[in-house]
């Protein structure tokens, strides 16, 4: 597959992402190379990776926990003075290799240490694929509050190898068939309609087309001040049901996918109040979501916790939380007020 430019950098596929990778650092002349892994990257992926690199400068790993719960400031420290105590410098260069919370939490390690040393990005998920890895944002939660605390950083390059697919979950990759499917709703509905008709998944092509479609939107507006904001369908609700249960001790966790899939069919149906987004499109969404993810009932007793949360999105302008919705597939509306009384609605319509 060809290379994708990105603003100061490129995304490279299987094969040819490794020699270019050995390029950078023979050509860039780094004095460490810090691999930075959790325990399940470092058991599955690892041992994939390293005879993909032909080096002879000193390589570190970094093993912190996996899951959500551990993106923060802490883990953070953790990391840095495992660098400091390795002999990091700013000629050193990171690697992250793993999922969302390795590439988000992973790029902002690098961005701040020593104000900033160079990093790249190689997913190991789906969804870090198609979403974490590639537009330059890098951040860490602050409590449950999903990336409050973070900043733009490119990383050097970007590669993508499939073959680490082989070693994640089913849950996971239907994780990050949920930022596919906001691609399809928000973009091109070819995606979309690929995933609903069940057809046979080329898992290459819709990754290639997925990061194509983010790369083009985050070239036009690098910083999110306007079309930018359209990734953010269904995350609204999403973030917020995807905080809530982090937080409590009493209920599984979702994943990141599964709850903005809820996001998704919930901001839908406020489409329909709102902007005239049509029934049947609407109940396709849910229908396709729900043959997918399954269904989840979300507990009225939890709905106040949950829009409590809302109100902490840090897309919110002077209190007022925004939404990304629906005139039509491929034709959405930025910047959307919608009242209290129908974000309840619209989880009463996701349980219905």
């Amino acid at each position: 597959m060809k290379s994708i430019q990105a603003a100061t950098y490129l995304v490279h596929f299987q094969e040819q992402a490794y020699l270019e990778l050995n390029t950078l650092i023979a050509q860039k002349k780094y004095s460490t190379l810090f691999i930075l892994v959790d325990e399940n990257t470092f058991e599955h992926c690892y041992s994939k990776f390293i005879p993909n690199l032909d080096t002879d400068k000193t390589i570190e790993v970094i093993e912190i926990e996996s899951g959500e719960i551990n993106k923060n400031i802490e883990t953070c420290v953790g990391v840095w003075n495992a660098i400091t105590e390795l002999g990091g410098d700013r000629k050193s260069l990171l690697i992250t290799l793993g999922g969302g919370v390795i590439t988000d939490l992973g790029g902002f390690v690098a961005s701040t240490f020593k104000r900033g040393i160079d990093f790249v990005n190689i997913p190991t998920t789906l969804l870090s694929m198609v979403d974490a890895s590639v537009g330059g944002k890098t951040g860490v939660d602050l409590g449950v509050l999903k990336n409050q605390i973070g900043l733009f950083s490119n990383p050097e390059m970007v590669l993508i190898d499939t073959e680490y697919l082989t070693t994640v979950t089913d849950r996971e990759m239907k994780s990050g068939m949920a930022e596919i499917i906001k691609y399809g709703l928000t973009y091109d509905l070819k995606l979309f309609n690929h995933i609903k008709e069940h057809k046979k998944r080329n898992i290459n092509d819709l990754i290639f087309r997925s990061i194509e479609i983010k790369n083009e939107i985050v070239l036009q507006d690098p910083t999110e001040k306007n079309l930018r904001k359209v990734l953010n369908f269904g995350h609204t609700v999403g973030h917020a049901i995807e905080s809530f249960y982090l937080e409590s001790e009493d209920k599984e966790n979702f994943t990141h996918g599964e709850a903005i899939a809820i996001g998704m069919v919930c901001e839908s149906y406020i489409s329909t109040k709102l902007l005239g987004f049509s029934n049947q499109k609407l109940n396709e969404v849910k229908e396709t979501i729900t043959a997918i993810y399954g269904k989840t009932t979300l507990l009225t007793e939890d709905y106040p916790a949950i829009m409590d949360l809302l109100k902490h999105d840090k897309k919110n302008v002077n209190g007022q939380v925004n939404f990304v919705l629906l005139n039509d597939f491929e034709n959405h509306e930025l910047d959307c007020k919608v009242s209290e009384e129908l974000i309840v609605e619209s989880l009463d319509f996701y349980n219905a």
